[in-house]
């Protein structure tokens, strides 16, 4: 295995490959689109965030699809066009412009007339041109990844992709359009003068829309698009540290949300490599229980519940269908709450800078991850605390996944890094499965009052296997799992979520160990003990984030400030943040955005400007909840609880 601070050989220099961490997303809470600094969808899937791509220049190069629009000289010696483009989102949404001297294309999702919300509806991206220049329009949709010869034919006003298995069309009043054999696909080119007006390009993916007498103009659906995310973002409530940024990475979760079902992806991409050229590259376009609950929890201390109560309903839906137990109940789906298809490979795809496979499908979905609980049940605790009320489909959560927890936690699994090699006893899955039980017995606490010795019995147990396993005398320091010294990052959790107290001396110990073997520069790496795959990766965004929560927590606020600003510098230009970061270079890597980095922005931004208010103790929320033994009641009725102090058993 390559050590992970060596830069594995690549080719990020090449002059045409743009940066991950330089795309922004597009996003109408049904699909995520990426888009270049210079105005070039590489990436859209449809109809859903999980589906095969129609574009996919991202991983491909050209040849995989892509719609572009570039500037043209006004004259054969103007040389104006090698102006570099500005792009920025206006305000607080997800429209994007990019600008030239001569020339702006405006791009968004459709979010008017409700179709966040909308299943089975068109995807509708929308491109305003408008300046003085001449602009080159290239439009080279690749169906299903390319895999599917793609022709296109005119239309009145427009052109028809052949070959799709939905509708596909493109709306383009005025343009002329030249039709281009590529081998066994079709590119059409325009080339417009925009001194004869604007002109708006609309893609149309999907189910041909029902036509209305008076259709929406291109302002009013700019608009309406541009009231639908800010609305929600003037809800929020933003911490005084960054709150810029913090508003960008909540408008990112909000994206990867899937209106439709409440699910929320992990990324908006796949197969992004782990390091240049190898073969760490997943598909994250689906719902990681996890992952999505942590996203929730991060919207919900900015005080927004939707998502939230949205995730939680589509879970409490999938528990019916599947079961609870981890039988039955799987780490992912997709975000329609389907199983995953098998993980497979796209041959037809190069991979970003020559990284290969590119894969769609991801087999960590039949793995067992007892990791998973303990975030989720962290979400209801929180939310009914916000909300001074507890749902009673959300205490039958809580008891089921109580019951598979005693059932299952004393079992090996993959964990959080989901490892493709045998299961061992994970230190972090076995605190998770702690964190289940002790927020259980919270929720009892404050909203039913009555007295749970069985749970508080097996927390205590959970609790003291933790120290004795994962504890390693030898090595000073809590280690990844019980049967050895290796360590990795998600450690930390011992601390941060309560299982150990902020001033143990084990913890101490245990967050100095994690910085001198996994700091490297600014960055941290989840781990670096042989994991059964090739190469080694880049360091791990939100592992960097907890080790700033981490040090919040133990009171070294001076070093969490500063590498919160190096966390800050992962952004890109518009503000977006992938998985990984190269600790030599900088160099963005991974699926991005990624969920995980921006929910560990939000929380070490709260986190910080807590500081500011309070003593040293005020750390990370879940940080505070005590883990000391409560009075729990027994199984209670379902029924909508409101907030009660605990009273005599």
């Amino acid at each position: 295995m390559n050590r992970p601070h060596e830069r594995p050989p690549g080719r990020l220099e090449e002059p045409e490959l743009v940066p991950i961490e330089n795309h922004s997303m597009l996003s109408d809470q049904r699909s995520a689109a990426l888009v270049t600094p210079h105005a070039q969808i590489n990436w859209l899937c449809v109809p859903r965030i999980d589906s095969p791509a129609i574009f996919a220049a991202l991983l491909g190069g050209p040849e995989a699809g892509h719609f572009s629009i570039t500037p043209l000289p006004i004259t054969p010696l103007d040389g104006g066009t090698d102006a570099e483009p500005v792009q920025t989102y206006l305000d607080a949404t997800l429209i994007l412009q990019t600008s030239w001297p001569t020339l702006s294309v405006t791009d968004y999702l459709d979010c008017s007339d409700g179709r966040p919300q909308q299943a089975a509806a068109t995807t509708e991206v929308i491109r305003h041109i408008e300046g003085t220049g001449r602009a080159r329009v290239v439009f080279a949709p690749r169906v299903d990844f390319g895999r599917v010869p793609t022709r296109i034919e005119p239309l009145h006003g427009g052109l028809e992709v052949v070959g799709a298995a939905d509708p596909a069309i493109l709306r383009s009043t005025g343009v002329d359009w030249s039709i281009e054999d590529h081998g066994a696909h079709q590119s059409a080119v325009a080339e417009i003068d925009l001194a004869r007006g604007p002109v708006t390009l609309q893609l149309g993916c999907g189910a041909e829309p029902s036509t209305t007498a008076s259709p929406p103009t291109e302002p009013q659906r700019r608009e309406l698009t541009a009231r639908f995310w800010s609305d929600w973002t003037q809800r929020l409530q933003l911490p005084a540290v960054e709150p810029e940024m913090v508003r960008r990475s909540a408008l990112t979760l909000k994206a990867l949300t899937y209106g439709p079902t409440g699910a929320i992806s992990a990324a908006a991409t796949t197969s992004l490599p782990e390091f240049i050229g190898g073969v760490r590259n997943w598909d994250y376009r689906y719902c990681w229980l996890r992952d999505a609950a942590m996203s929730a929890d991060a919207l919900l201390r900015l005080g927004s519940a939707t998502e939230a109560e949205g995730l939680l309903d589509w879970l409490s839906g999938l528990i019916d269908d599947h079961g609870v137990d981890t039988g039955g109940l799987s780490p992912l789906y997709t975000v329609d709450g389907r199983s995953l298809p098998p993980e497979q490979t796209v041959e037809e795809l190069a991979g970003y800078a020559g990284s290969r496979p590119v894969r769609v499908g991801n087999a960590a979905c039949h793995q067992l991850q007892l990791d998973v609980f303990g975030p989720v049940v962290e979400l209801i605790h929180n939310l009914a605390t916000a909300r001074e009320v507890i749902s009673g489909k959300h205490w039958l959560l809580v008891e089921a996944f109580v019951e598979v927890v005693e059932q299952r936690w004393t079992e090996p699994d993959q964990g959080i890094w989901e490892i493709r090699s045998a299961p061992r006893h994970h230190t972090h899955s076995k605190v998770m499965c702690w964190q289940t039980v002790d927020r259980a017995l919270q929720i009892s606490n404050e909203f039913y009052s009555r007295d749970r010795p069985d749970w508080a019995a097996l927390r205590d147990r959970i609790r003291d296997d933790v120290i004795a396993g994962a504890w390693n005398e030898e090595a000073g320091t809590f280690t990844t799992a019980y049967d050895g010294t290796d360590l990795d990052a998600s450690v930390l959790a011992i601390g941060l979520c309560g299982l150990v107290e902020p001033d143990d001396p084990r913890l101490a110990a245990t967050v100095a160990a994690v910085e001198e073997s996994l700091r490297h520069n600014q960055a941290v790496y989840r781990y670096t003990h042989e994991d059964g795959l090739p190469g080694g990766e880049g360091g791990f965004n939100l592992a960097t984030s907890w080790l700033i929560d981490a040090k919040i927590l133990t009171g070294d606020l001076d070093d969490a400030r500063s590498l919160f600003e190096s966390y800050l510098s992962l952004a890109g230009p518009t503000g977006l943040i992938p998985e990984e970061v190269d600790p030599e270079t900088g160099a963005g890597l991974g699926n991005h955005p990624q969920a995980y980095s921006h929910l560990g922005l939000i929380n070490n931004a709260c986190n910080l400007a807590r500081t500011s208010r309070g003593p040293r103790s005020e750390a990370p929320r879940a940080a505070r909840a005590s883990p000391a033994i409560r009075s729990c009641p027994e199984r209670s009725s379902p029924q909508p609880q409101s907030r009660r102090r605990p009273g005599p058993s």
